[in-house]
This record gives C-alpha cells, sequence and structure tokens, in this order.
C-alpha cells in the first residue's frame, strides 16, 4: 500500500468498524443489559458514557469533544510528515478512534457536541469500552514503539 494511503485506509477502516460494531450494540442490546460473549471473556454491555474514558469527567462532554476535533486537526496537518508504514497506521488508528467517538458525540443523544459514546465491550476487569477506544489505545502505544525504533535509528546514524 502506498505509503499516503496507510493513515486514511487506516482511520476509515477504523471509524467504519467502530460506526458498524455500535450500530449492531444499539440495535441488540437493551441500555445496562449485559450478555455474555467469548467464553466468558468478553460480555456485551451497553452503556452510554458522556464523559472520557473509563466515565470520567462526565460533566464536561464538549470539552472532549472538541478535545476530538483538535486531536483530528493536528494529525490530519501533520499527516504529509509520516515517513513509514508503521507510524502511518499507528497515526490511523488514533484518528479513526478520535473520529469514530466524536460522530457518537456529534450525532448520538442528548445532541450536537453533548452526545453520549456507545461503549459496549465488557471484560470485566476493565471499564466498557468499544472499538474507537481500543484503536486509541492501541495507536497510542505503537506511536510509542514508533517514536523508540526512531530514537534508535538516529542514534545509529553518525
Amino acid at each position: 500500500m502506498n505509503l499516503r494511503a496507510v493513515l486514511p485506509a487506516t482511520a476509515g477502516l477504523t471509524v467504519a468498524a467502530d460506526q458498524v460494531t455500535k450500530a449492531i450494540a444499539v440495535a441488540t442490546l437493551k441500555n445496562g443489559e449485559s450478555v455474555r460473549g467469548i467464553d466468558g471473556l468478553v460480555h456485551w454491555t451497553l452503556q452510554r458514557n458522556p464523559g472520557a474514558a473509563f466515565g470520567i469527567f462526565q460533566r464536561v462532554p464538549v470539552l472532549f469533544t472538541i478535545l476530538a476535533i483538535a486531536i483530528s486537526v493536528v494529525i490530519v496537518a501533520s499527516a504529509r510528515r509520516v515517513r513509514d508504514r508503521f507510524h502511518g497506521a499507528a497515526l490511523g488508528l488514533v484518528l479513526g478512534g478520535a473520529l469514530g467517538n466524536l460522530a457518537d458525540r456529534l450525532f448520538r443523544p442528548p445532541g450536537p457536541f453533548r452526545g453520549r459514546v456507545v461503549d459496549f465491550v465488557d471484560l470485566r476487569v476493565w471499564p466498557t469500552f468499544n472499538l474507537a477506544d481500543a484503536a486509541i489505545v492501541v495507536g497510542a502505544v505503537l506511536l510509542a514503539i514508533a517514536g523508540m525504533r526512531a530514537e534508535k535509528a538516529a542514534v545509529r546514524q553518525p
């Protein structure tokens, strides 16, 4: 895949997967309902989160809408500086996750900038989350790895 296509393709696939899985969760689960999933390791529990990750800061949903917009703008503006596919995929995951949750905040009840994010993946040992949240975390870890790789490469070069 073309280097310039990695970031937008990864972001687009992430947003699509996130929104499709959220639509399925909303269509098949009642709010607060929990269904046993894969060998009891995963449960599907529908929750609507007005706050940030893990339900913190629930009283300021507008802040997270603005933050998601800002993160998305920064990633898009820096896309031209991506030098390898690994870094592009990592940024694409973060961008896709931010856009997936942003879509919820803009288009889900109770209204624009105050919409609640749909969470449904319940591991029982971690707060309930969605694919956008997972993409952001995985993307951030990959960005840290990309940074360490770049640092090692810089040390090797005179």
